[in-house]
């Protein structure tokens, strides 16, 4: 134990990991980044989706003296953390829109009475005046900034309200400040230190590797609507998340998909607020549910058997695409990211920047990143290596199992074709839609004018089907060659990047057509790196294993939690495997701490007995 007065120490912290959380020790840079918040010093945290980045903060504000303030950006979130937390024996509350006034009294009186570990609150709940002017005569044993890529301009999910908190250094100066997030690039990085304040702290990027994560991404047929069935449907019984750009489609597909037997729910703004909390604990509590949701769904959501997420809409930029992807798989078992994309998608990413009421330094950067998503998207580089050197790893191996690794796209040299078009296009003057532009090409148009007929690349594409010149046109836009201006939903096709036009004009650039393979297979991985990874029952295991899922499953509804804020699936497994029939022995099943074995080991050593 440590001495009265004492820094805690990070043997106290692998103890606390041990009893509280039944972990036997820390991961990646984790033990880094708890003994400079145990030494009371602040630091930025890197850590990937699923690497364990709360407990960063979760271990030191039990061990410190006071009040561990962690701020949070979701209610859905808090709930979320508060909930598992309490599960290990942590005293720990929110303080949001939707606890009573009694339960805020309470929260209260634990506070000033020195019972609580933690308090969740929003960066609007914490920046009031009343709010900081209670805290300030509080001890805290740190603040947490979770989500912290929220305070970037440059980020991919800016909310102004995070700006607020670079006032908590000078409010809290003697209080160690902890910034966390799965994902920001060095420009991010550089942004958000800047911004709370932690020019002189100690910096901690951990690999973005998630080596549990199959990629794969696929040109769009027209909405993808049919490809996203198939794709579900040849992943029964799974849990899955499904993302769409708006509204209307989320609901349309959750619809399809309840036609095709999925239980399937839609999630967007724009449901009643007791409608979307009602069918967000259905998918959390469920064994197997589809969330077809916009993106105001997910982030932090910690469900750990998301086998997939699709994107039925591609995401605004790579570290969006990342953050998203990274809700399958969180319990480190095989999960897939599947993305649908088209030239249409990208359009419309433009002209949504193009709206935005932001600075043109602003527009300039997240420009840049839509084209690097899409470049990493159509291109032919293994997908995770690519992720990974957008946020400045260096030595970088492919990941060889991905759809780039397993099967590379064929590449056809089409310059000749792509100098017509863009001649074409030229002379069309951006006043048609890539479909007209076609009919110029192969000398279809209906109708065709005087002045059209007497151009001179009027029916100088007939070597191509109009399959043919999709494809050719879609890599022009794709590299950059042509834009496509979406014009409230009847697109019109112009030349892009004028220098790189006239590089193909003259034979300096070459542009080749991307040609996807045939059939997309559903699951491609490396049978070897599936069977690594996945939760592996063995089969005289298999009843014993599905009595305590069931025992979980009803346990959680009694408490109205998720059913992974109590077990999760691998320390079942576990406990299926070992069949523990002691104290002794529950506590050393990975992820048991002497709370969960307390308030559980009668009840689990019983199913163990009665399966025996």
């Amino acid at each position: 134990m440590t001495a009265p007065n004492a820094a805690p120490t990070l043997d106290d912290a692998r103890e606390t990991l041990r009893r509280v959380f039944g972990h036997n020790d820390f991961r990646g840079l984790q033990a880094d980044v708890i003994t400079e918040a145990l030494a009371g010093r602040s630091a930025m945290a890197v850590l990937p989706t699923g690497g364990g980045k709360s407990l960063c903060y979760q271990i030191p504000s039990i061990l410190r003296p006071g009040l561990g303030l962690v701020v949070s950006p979701l209610i859905a979130l808090m709930t979320d953390q508060v909930a598992a937390l309490q599960q290990s024996g942590v005293a720990a509350e929110r303080l949001d829109s939707n606890i009573t006034p009694e339960e805020r009294r309470n929260t209260w009186q634990r506070i000033e009475t020195g019972q609580l570990d933690m308090l969740y609150i929003s960066p609007e709940g914490l920046m009031q005046d009343h709010m900081l002017e209670r805290l300030s005569l509080e001890r805290l044993a740190l603040i947490a900034i979770d989500e912290a890529h929220c305070v970037s301009q440059w980020g991919h999910d800016f909310r102004p309200e995070y700006r607020m908190l670079g006032r908590l250094a000078s409010i809290f100066p003697g209080v160690p400040r902890l910034a966390v997030t799965a994902t920001a690039d060095s420009r991010t990085r550089e942004d958000i230190r800047n911004e709370l304040h932690l020019e002189d702290s100690r910096e901690f990027v951990d690999s973005f590797a998630r080596p549990e994560l199959v990629l794969t991404a696929e040109r769009k047929i027209g909405k993808g609507h049919a490809r996203v069935l198939e794709l579900v449907a040849e992943r029964p019984g799974k849990s899955g998340v499904i993302y769409a750009g708006s509204r209307d489609s989320t609901d349309v597909l959750a619809d399809k998909l309840v036609a095709e037997g999925v239980p399937a729910l839609a999630y967007h703004a724009g449901l009643d607020k007791a409608v979307r909390a009602q069918r967000l604990e259905k998918f959390l509590q469920a064994d197997a549910a589809v969330m077809v949701a916009t993106i105001a769904f997910g982030m932090g959501i910690d469900k750990p058997d998301v086998r997939f997420v699709i994107h039925a809409d591609p995401p605004h930029s790579i570290e969006a695409y990342w953050q998203e992807i990274g809700r399958a798989g969180r319990d480190g078992a095989l999960a897939e990211g599947i993305t649908l994309y088209g030239s249409a998608d990208m359009a419309w990413a433009y002209k949504r920047l193009d709206g935005r009421d932001v600075s043109d330094e602003v527009k300039q950067v997240q420009g840049r990143k839509v084209r690097q998503l899409y470049a990493m998207l159509d291109g032919t580089a293994c997908r995770a290596a690519a992720v990974r050197r957008y946020f400045g790893e260096e030595g970088v191996a492919r990941c060889g199992q991905c759809d780039i690794c397993l099967g590379p796209p064929l590449a056809t040299d089409t310059t000749e074709a792509a100098q017509k078009a863009l001649s074409a296009a030229h002379r069309l003057g951006g006043r048609f839609g890539r479909g007209r532009l076609i009919d110029h090409l192969m000398g279809k148009t209906k109708e065709v004018s005087d002045y059209e007929s007497g151009l001179s690349t009027y029916g100088i594409g007939k070597e191509f089907s109009q399959t043919g010149w999709r494809d050719v046109i879609d890599q022009l836009l794709f590299d950059g060659l042509l834009k496509e201006d979406p014009n409230d939903g009847r697109p019109l096709i112009g030349l892009g990047d004028v220098d790189e036009v006239k590089a193909v004009y003259r034979g300096e650039r070459r542009v080749s057509v991307r040609k996807a393979p045939e059939k997309h297979d559903a699951v491609r991985a490396p049978k070897a790196a599936k069977r690594r990874r996945e939760i592996v029952v063995a089969l005289e295991d298999q009843a014993l294993f599905e009595a305590l899922r069931a025992w979980r499953r009803e346990e959680a509804g009694r408490q109205h939690v998720p059913p992974y804020v109590i077990f999760g699936d691998a320390t079942l497994a576990e406990i299926a495997r070992d069949k523990p029939a002691s104290d002794g022995a529950l506590l050393k099943v990975n992820g048991i701490g002497e709370e969960k074995r307390a308030r559980y080991g009668d009840d689990i050593r019983s199913i163990v007995r009665s399966m025996g």
